[in-house]
């Protein structure tokens, strides 16, 4: 079987054909491109001129358009026309659903037409019915009989074509025979695919969206594996649908489009905000600059010799020995750990001014983080260190405190009087006292990490770490995605269970919540990590970003997710402004899921795993759903809000808020 990329231990680029989107390169050895879509309504050609300037100015290489009817793809003629009149360049994209007659005519004056297999030829009816297999070729043949004018005007023409699979939004005949999943995506593109490969039109870039980030990154995983298996060897689009606005939106984009990237799949990419679309550029620039740079660079030899223990298609946490420190337990299925690291220079209670302040402003926002580890300076008396951890334990109660250490003694003093002990291994420790302080910490129940420099280094205590009693391990890497998978690889080949530390240092990066979310993000989805910390930074800003990855991941649950389209000429009222003005209202319930979504395209199907959803039904008209069902309809957009907090109370889903 192929795998999906040609290394899961060093970065190399996917290799794809190139199309040619107008002057626009994709794929190939052409950069990953940069996109966005117009917010503005397709008929107001002035607005949409002036923002499709706009975000060529900032650096969007492919614009995209709705036109959801006929007369709105009619009116691109007169929008192209202007763009190339005021010496915009950049292709345009018609984005099309539910209406062929509209793509037929937007493929005269555009450079690619985007189309959703999904509802291109089909209405969704979430209707459940048994295929025979006659009935499956009897609904393909139907599909293909308005599909194939289209692929042979874009072939005549020159302009290309997306074929933009998203979750949730899968047609009827694919969802009964492979169900709403990653594979269904997968072959919901291939169908159209195959029709295109028939009229020898092969100018096709295909995307796998989904608002959960996982089930993109799984969908882009299998497609990539199939079309090697089948010789196909077409550009991708990466972009997480629905992503919802400010960090947690860029963190959401961050762990599916990242993580593809970091594994060479993806050339080109959208981030879809819940914002107006010029702040996605910088975001998508951000995301693909260090691979731009790669360009023209020699790839790195793959690792030789190394198997994955992990299914990459399926999420499933690696299996790890449990670790009782104190109450709290560590691997296993155990919950997800966050921990931080606070430096103290000077190793007094002075150091903690700005430890006071931040935990002073979390007061009552439990969890705060799991576990504190302390890195005094070396020589630190122990009369300074009991009061850094005393005053510590009074801030931080439901926390859990460790010592960083250099020494195997200092180690082996930490693992009695503190919850847990880090100790960075240098090549002097000898493997007997590794073995007594794993003993120690076991009988203490207490928490031994071992920090390596590098995998090497740990490489050659591999026999001593089988030998050991649980403990965790960690690495100081410049290069997280690839070592923690050598770590895990090594560890399953000599069946080593210690748990995974993930620790990334934000150092290393330039942009610290977009690549520490991609990094983590992609070591999650192999199920590689017992727990997770994001060093260099203070711990304020680590652990609100730690949270947010698993939030995102949705590995450890500690607030409402909102899953927000990002606004665009379909869009029915104000996204932004009803995003955000419902966010105010429920940001309070944990674990609810609550889609905002500004039509009947992006809703209901692709708010899939919402609790709840508010959709545009029509000029001031919401229909408000429970998850797939729509329970009220037409109602007056000014009592909507009131309505969706009635629907959640019914639901037994409402607490209130607490107090300011």
């Amino acid at each position: 079987m192929a795998l999906y990329t040609a290394s899961l231990f060093s970065y190399r680029r996917r290799k794809t054909r190139e199309v040619k989107v107008g002057d626009v390169g994709i794929g190939g050895a052409n950069p990953i491109r940069v996109q966005s879509m117009t917010i503005s309504d397709t008929m107001d050609t002035a607005a949409v001129v002036r923002e499709a300037k706009q975000l060529a100015e900032a650096g969007c290489e492919i614009v995209r358009i709705t036109a959801p009817t006929i007369h709105h793809a009619e009116n691109l003629k007169d929008i192209r026309q202007q763009l190339r009149a005021a010496g915009v360049k950049a292709p345009l994209v018609a984005d099309i659903h539910f209406t062929p007659q509209a793509a037929m005519i937007a493929a005269d004056h555009v450079e690619k037409v985007r189309i959703n297999p999904g509802n291109y030829a089909d209405r969704k009816l979430f209707a459940v019915k048994e295929y025979t297999d006659a009935e499956y070729e009897s609904e393909l043949a139907r599909m293909a009989e308005k599909f194939i004018p289209l692929v042979r005007k874009c072939r005549q023409n020159g302009v290309a074509m997306r074929i933009g699979t998203n979750h949730g939004s899968l047609s009827d005949r694919i969802m009964n025979r492979y169900g709403d999943t990653p594979l269904g995506m997968v072959e919901s593109a291939l169908e159209f695919v195959r029709l295109c490969e028939a009229e020898s039109y092969r100018d096709l870039i295909i995307s796998m969206k989904a608002s959960s980030p996982f089930i993109m990154i799984e969908a882009y995983r299998l497609l990539a594996q199939r079309m090697a298996e089948l010789g196909m060897d077409y550009p991708f689009h990466l972009g997480v649908t629905e992503a919802g606005e400010g960090e947690d939106g860029r963190i959401k984009s961050a762990i599916g489009i990242g993580s593809l990237l970091e594994d060479g799949i993806g050339d080109t990419v959208r981030v879809s905000l819940t914002e107006d679309s010029i702040h996605e550029i910088p975001v998508a620039q951000q995301l693909v600059k260090k691979f731009n740079d790669r360009l023209g660079q020699a790839e790195a030899a793959p690792a030789e010799g190394l198997e994955i223990s992990w299914d990459p298609m399926h999420r499933q946490r690696r299996e790890s020995q449990a670790i009782l420190a104190g109450e709290r337990k560590v691997g296993a299925a155990a919950m997800y750990g966050v921990v931080a690291t606070y430096p103290a220079p000077t190793a007094t209670a002075a150091d903690f001014s700005a430890l006071e302040s931040w935990a002073g402003s979390r007061k009552g926002e439990e969890p705060v983080m799991d576990l504190l580890f302390l890195e005094a300076p070396a020589g630190a008396g122990t009369e300074a260190l009991d009061a850094l951890r005393d005053r510590a334990a009074e801030l931080l109660s439901a926390t859990q405190l460790g010592l960083v250490v250099s020494e195997p003694a200092a180690a082996r003093e930490a693992l009695v009087v503190w919850d847990a002990a880090r100790l960075k291994v240098s090549p002097g420790v000898a493997s007997e006292q590794l073995k007594e302080l794993a003993r120690l910490a076991q009988k203490n129940q207490k928490l031994l990490e071992l920090r390596f420099d590098s995998v090497a280094a740990l490489v050659d205590r591999l026999p001593v770490l089988k030998a050991c009693a649980p403990l965790a391990l960690s690495l100081d890497s410049r290069q997280p995605i690839y070592d923690y998978r050598r770590l895990a690889a090594l560890l399953a080949k000599e069946e080593i269970r210690h748990p995974i530390h993930l620790a990334v240092d934000a150092k290393i990066f330039d942009d610290l919540t977009l690549e520490a979310a991609s990094a983590l993000g992609s070591l999650l989805m192999d199920g590689i990590g017992d727990s997770i910390e994001i060093g260099g930074t203070a711990p304020g800003e680590a652990t609100r970003l730690a949270f947010n990855v698993l939030q995102a991941s949705r590995l450890r649950i500690s607030k409402a997710e909102f899953i927000a389209c990002p606004s665009c000429g379909r869009t029915l009222f104000d996204l932004q402004e009803t995003t955000q003005r419902i966010k105010a209202k429920t940001q309070h319930l944990k674990g609810v899921k609550i889609a905002i979504m500004g039509c009947i395209v992006n809703g209901p199907g692709e708010m899939a795993d919402a609790d709840f959803g508010y959709v545009g039904g029509g000029p001031g008209r919401i229909h408000l759903y429970v998850g797939k069902d729509c329970v009220e309809k037409n109602i007056p957009s000014e009592v909507a809000d009131e309505k969706l907090i009635e629907l959640i109370k019914r639901h037994n889903r409402w607490v209130e808020p607490p107090a300011a």
